[in-house]
C-alpha cells in the first residue's frame, strides 16, 4: 500500500464478486448465437440479412438517441445488450418480414422493453419478446408467414416483400409452407426429428437448427452465463407433460420430441427465459419459474388457438419474477419465523 493510500475503507456490501461484468456475458452469449446465425443466412440467404440488419440499426439507434448521443466511449452501446436485444428479436422472426416492420421491433424491443422501466437491470419483460409481442399484435399476418428454406444458390432470393414501403399491405411469395408446429397441432403430422436437429424446415429465422441452439445453451451452462436450471426445468416439464399427454392418446397428442425440438422451445427457454434480469434469483426460483414455462408451453399448443406459446409464457413468468423470488428467499441463519409467516 502507498503512503497516500487510505488506511481504512468503507463501503457497502457485496463484498466477493465474480470476475465477469455484463459486457462480457453479453459477448459470449452473441458467440454462441453465431453459429445459429449464420444457419439462418445459409438457409434463409439476404432477407434473413435484412431482418438482422433492420433489428440491429432500430434497437441500437434507439438507444443512442435515449441515452443522448454519446460518443462510442461514453456509449452504454458497448456493453453490447442492444445488439443483443436486436439479435434475439430477429431470431424470432420470419425470414421475408419487411424491414420497416423488423426496424419498428427493434425500437419498440429498446424504447418500451428496456427504458420505459429505467434501463438495463430494471426492465420487468425480456426486450426481444416486447418486440415481438408488438409486432405479432400489429401484423399477425406477416409474422405467421413462413417463406421455404433453400441454400447458397439461392442466397440473393428474396424470401418475401421484403422492401415493402411503411403501413403498406406486403405481398409475400406464393411459396411458402406451414412450420413443424402448425403441422402438429392443425394437421396432426409429425416432422423427423433429424431435420428438426438439423434445421431442413421452415420457420422463423433461429428457430430452424435446433441442435446449434442446444449446443450454445451447454457453452453458455458449463461456462456459467446461465442459470441452467431454468433451461433444464423447462425442458423436463415439457418433456413429462408431453409424455403423459401422448399417453393418454397418441393420436390426438405429439411426443415429447415434437415439443421440445418444434417451434421456439429451444431459443426461449435457453436464451430469453434465462435473463439475468427478468428471472428470479433464487435457485428454487429458478425452478418455480422454469415449470410455470413448460406447463404455459403445452397448455397453449395443446390446448389453446396458437400453434406456438414460448413468447407469452415467458412473459408471463416474467411478471411473476419479483412475487417467485419473494417467496422463495432462504430463511436468514439463525431468523426464527413469526406467527403470522408461519401461519
Amino acid at each position: 500500500m502507498s503512503a497516500q493510500s487510505p488506511k481504512l475503507i468503507i463501503s457497502t456490501g457485496p463484498f466477493l464478486k465474480r470476475p465477469v461484468d455484463t459486457p462480457k456475458v453479453m459477448r459470449h452469449v452473441l458467440y454462441a448465437l453465431a453459429p445459429v446465425v449464420l444457419v439462418a443466412l445459409y438457409l434463409f440467404g439476404i432477407s434473413a440479412l435484412m431482418v438482422l440488419l433492420a433489428c440491429t440499426i432500430g434497437a441500437m439507434g434507439t438507444e443512442w438517441i435515449i441515452t443522448g448521443r454519446p460518443r462510442w466511449s461514453e456509449s452504454t452501446l458497448r456493453d453490447g445488450s442492444a445488439l443483443l436485444t436486436a439479435i434475439l428479436l430477429a431470431l424470432t422472426l420470419p425470414p421475408g418480414l419487411p424491414i420497416w416492420m423488423a426496424l419498428m421491433g427493434g425500437i419498440v424491443a429498446v424504447a418500451l422493453g428496456k427504458y420505459l422501466f429505467g434501463g438495463l437491470g430494471n426492465n420487468v419483460f425480456n426486450p426481444s419478446l416486447t418486440g415481438r409481442a408488438f409486432l405479432q399484435a400489429s401484423f399477425p399476418l406477416a409474422l405467421t408467414t413462413w417463406p421455404v428454406h433453400s441454400g447458397l444458390q439461392d442466397f440473393f432470393r428474396l424470401r418475401g416483400d421484403t422492401f415493402a414501403l411503411p403501413f403498406m399491405r406486403p405481398e409475400f411469395d406464393a411459396i411458402t409452407a406451414a412450420t413443424p408446429l402448425a403441422k402438429m397441432k392443425f394437421e396432426g403430422i409429425s416432422t423427423q426429428a433429424s431435420s428438426l436437429l438439423l434445421g431442413n424446415i421452415s420457420g422463423s429465422i433461429g428457430e430452424t437448427c435446433a441442435l446449434l441452439l442446444l449446443a450454445g445453451g451447454i457453452y453458455l451452462g458449463v461456462r456459467g452465463f446461465i442459470k441452467w436450471r431454468i433451461p433444464v426445468g423447462i425442458f423436463l416439464t415439457v418433456a413429462i407433460l408431453a409424455t403423459l399427454l401422448h399417453l393418454i392418446d397418441a393420436d390426438k397428442y405429439p411426443g415429447p420430441v415434437q415439443h421440445l425440438l418444434c417451434g421456439g422451445l429451444m431459443l426461449g427457454a435457453i436464451y430469453m427465459a434465462t435473463d439475468p434480469v427478468t428471472s428470479p434469483v433464487t435457485p428454487r426460483g429458478c425452478w418455480f419459474f422454469a415449470a410455470g414455462i413448460g406447463i404455459l408451453v403445452v397448455a397453449i399448443r395443446e390446448f389453446g388457438g396458437l400453434p406456438e406459446g414460448v413468447m407469452y409464457s415467458i412473459l408471463f413468468m416474467n411478471a411473476l419474477s419479483p412475487l417467485i423470488d419473494r417467496w422463495t428467499q432462504p430463511r436468514i441463519y439463525g431468523a426464527v419465523k413469526s406467527k403470522a409467516e408461519a401461519a
